[in-house]
């Protein structure tokens, strides 16, 4: 943002908030403009983003302390009349008009420094994360932190219960065995940069203003590789084969996200690895399925054994549980086997949950149908009497 800007702009009518506003009130009533101007949240508005930048304009500078007191000064002064009585404008002597771009000449109208060389969507993300301004006291570059990488791995249902350790292969950028990541040919180290002193950024003075930007000869690192690794070219990185042993915790459920600091791809020229994210494809079971840290089974059962009850004895992953059909079992009734289920992280399991399912034969012999009609002469009839008031008065 310009000098200019901050003579001619009230940050504080664009926040809504008063000038004796507290640092709280004015985050406050930013996020809240911030959230309702967003362009995302406006489709269709094209007047949502310049509301947008205009908020986030506004809280670079009344967000940060130093610029705050900066801006309250700087709109005192032009608003005392200072330098309308003792600047010499196109006008003549003191005591005529100017504009402001006369006092900082054109470049005050010039090119965009919104937010001290940072979008505007980057300084949305650090406030709303609980970080400082954009804006704020320039501090030292270094080499870039890798990418993240991605892939995918399929478990076996009961690997993904217990948990497993498996090898990782992966085709992706490394760091480069030749220089051991530095970019430099073997026998060198890069030197600190002569422009930047090794800080990574460089400060440009405009008026009595100072702007910080990465230092353009080494590119925001602090060093410069003068002699280069013929391996990876200075980048300190290539894309070799590697094998990982990842540990899948037990329990870990399918469409889960693991992440293994460090393992990503290395950062330039020596700078931090990014991350590895492994998405987790849980294979069905042809037995078990899943509800949260309980397993569940359906086994069906007969109608004799659903009158007289039974002794069930049932699979787990890990053996064999016994459960107790107790007489007059209806069909979908769940029975539970306690602690057989998914080891959660404090050591406790959930339990196996079995449901019953009465099977009906299709066909019988002529004693079963002698035995199942005596049967039902002695059995009273289901109570259906709230069905057949409604049936009889259709009839």
């Amino acid at each position: 943002m310009s000098t200019k800007d901050w003579i001619e702009k009230d940050y504080y009518a664009t926040l809504g908030v008063q000038k004796s506003a507290s640092s709280d009130e004015i985050k406050k009533s930013y996020r809240k403009l911030a959230r309702e101007s967003h362009p995302d949240h406006n489709p269709g508005d094209s007047g949502a983003e310049e509301r947008f930048k205009a908020v986030s304009e506004a809280y670079a500078v009344l967000g940060d302390e130093a610029k705050r007191r900066e801006y309250d000064e700087m709109r005192s002064l032009f608003g005392s009349g200072q330098f309308r009585r003792n600047a010499r404008g196109p006008g003549g002597p003191g005591g005529q008009p100017f504009d402001v771009s006369d006092l900082f000449g054109g470049a005050a109208g010039g090119g965009d420094r919104r937010f001290g060389g940072a979008g505007f969507q980057d300084l949305f993300s650090s406030i709303f994360s609980g970080g400082g301004g954009a804006g704020g006291p320039a501090r030292a570059r270094g080499p870039a932190k890798g990418r993240d990488i991605e892939t995918e791995v399929a478990l076996d249902f009961g690997d993904a219960v217990r948990g497993v350790t498996l090898p990782l292969t992966l085709r992706a950028p490394g760091i480069c065995d030749t220089c051991a990541g530095s970019g430099a040919k073997p026998g060198t180290s890069p030197v600190t940069c002569q422009v930047c002193h090794g800080a990574g950024v460089t400060n440009r003075n405009q008026g009595s203003f100072s702007f910080s930007e990465p230092c353009r000869n080494c590119q925001g690192v602090g060093t410069v590789v003068e002699e280069k690794c013929p391996e990876c070219h200075g980048t300190g990185g290539v894309t070799k084969t590697r094998t990982l042993n990842v540990r899948f915790p037990a329990g870990v459920a399918d469409g889960q996200r693991i992440r293994l600091n460090g393992r990503g791809e290395p950062g330039e020229r020596g700078g931090p690895a990014g991350d590895l994210y492994v998405h987790v494809k849980v294979r069905p079971d042809e037995l078990f399925g899943r509800t949260g840290d309980d397993l569940t089974l359906t086994v069906p059962i007969t109608f004799p054994e659903a009158v007289l009850g039974t002794d069930l004895r049932v699979p787990t992953l890990d053996g064999t549980v016994t459960l107790r059909v107790p007489p007059g079992t209806p069909s979908g009734r769940v029975l539970r086997a306690r602690g057989k289920g998914v080891v959660r992280r404090d050591g406790k399991a959930g339990d196996l949950l079995v449901t019953l399912d009465v099977v009906v034969p299709a066909g019988v012999s002529d004693e079963a149908r002698a035995a199942l009609e005596a049967f039902a002469e002695q059995t009273p009839p289901a109570a259906r009497e709230h069905l057949d008031a409604r049936v009889r008065r259709f009839s």
